[in-house]
């Protein structure tokens, strides 16, 4: 068995018994001599070098997606037959301390203070932090804070317990009520009233044509005057727009933004100068963590033993 690795992936090769492990160039067409391979992983690969493989790469068994999204390799437009599986669990960790790090920055005031720092000002409005209140009526702490996580999967396990662990009541959304992990999880049915009450919305939702603008004009809203939003799922989730407006009326006290509706951000968007904004460049997840083992694993049940883990309905 011959299992394909683009060299974009910088993590542990797994090591596999009876196959052959191959490192290909991941910003170019796989190369002919390669074509043969049952098995390829997918990480930082661009649309066409993916749409490419899946017309001409005719021996495939499995795709392994090493992103916690399928949504790039669900649209390469691979054949019926060749299984897709997902990276899902592999970020959990990095992007749970990113939204943590993100969420404490707007509740502390961070950006504010690094503004006035850049102007040598001793900013008493800054004592706002020792209050149940600030200034702009923000949460100070996560200390009694209701936060909402929208997007309640295996990322969300991780996030909860830390945001738990500072005191903050945690809520979840999903597609599906029911508890989760130790924790309240409501359908969407149940948003106009969970937003209502919500002190910190963070979103981790999945790119999807049902997800497309989720956090639209009418949800933010409904969210409770002077709430706070942090989004590490997918930027088109997001009606940016909308969020601006909100920001800038200030319903909304303050955002911090891992990933953007076009990536990378263009130059001219407005969200850059939006001085109650935090935006980091789509690093939440870093490099998926045990890849080879995921990669291992999935290998092995090609091969007849165990599942197939992470697989994607197809």
């Amino acid at each position: 068995m011959k299992i394909l690795i683009p060299s974009t992936y910088s993590g542990p090769v797994p090591v596999i018994d009876d196959a052959q492990v191959v490192l290909v160039d991941g910003r170019r067409p796989v190369p002919a001599e390669h074509l043969d391979a049952e098995v390829l992983v997918v990480w930082g690969q661009p649309d066409d070098v993916l749409k490419d493989a899946a017309r001409r790469m005719t021996r495939l068994q499995l795709v392994q997606g090493l992103a916690a999204g399928p949504d790039n390799v669900v649209a390469a437009g691979f054949a019926d037959d060749v299984r897709l599986a997902s990276g899902v669990g592999l970020h959990d960790g990095p992007v749970a301390e990113h939204a943590l790090a993100l969420t404490l920055a707007l509740v502390r005031m961070l950006p504010l203070a690094m503004q006035r720092q850049r102007e040598r000002v001793w900013d008493d409005e800054l004592g706002g932090a020792m209050l149940e209140r600030a200034h702009d009526g923000r949460v100070t702490t996560l200390d009694g804070a209701r936060v909402t996580i929208w997007g309640f999967g295996s990322i969300a396990s991780r996030l909860a317990p830390l945001l738990r662990g500072l005191g903050a009541w945690v809520t979840g959304i999903a597609r599906t009520a029911g508890p989760r992990h130790g924790f309240d999880v409501f359908d969407e049915d149940a948003l106009p009233l969970v937003l209502a009450e919500t002190d910190v919305l963070i979103m981790v939702l999945p790119k999807h044509h049902s997800t497309h603008a989720a956090l639209n004009r009418a949800r933010l809203a409904a969210l409770k005057p002077s709430a706070l939003v942090v989004n590490v799922g997918r930027g088109t989730t997001v009606d940016e727009d909308a969020l601006l407006a909100a920001l800038r009326s200030g319903h909304v006290a303050g955002a911090a933004l891992d990933v953007t509706a076009i990536e990378p951000l263009p130059a001219e968007s407005p969200l850059w100068d939006e001085p109650t904004l935090i935006i980091t460049p789509h690093v939440a997840s870093g490099r998926p963590q045990e890849a080879d083992r995921l990669i291992a694993h999935n290998v092995a049940a090609l091969r007849g033993d165990g599942e197939l883990m992470n697989l994607l309905a197809r």
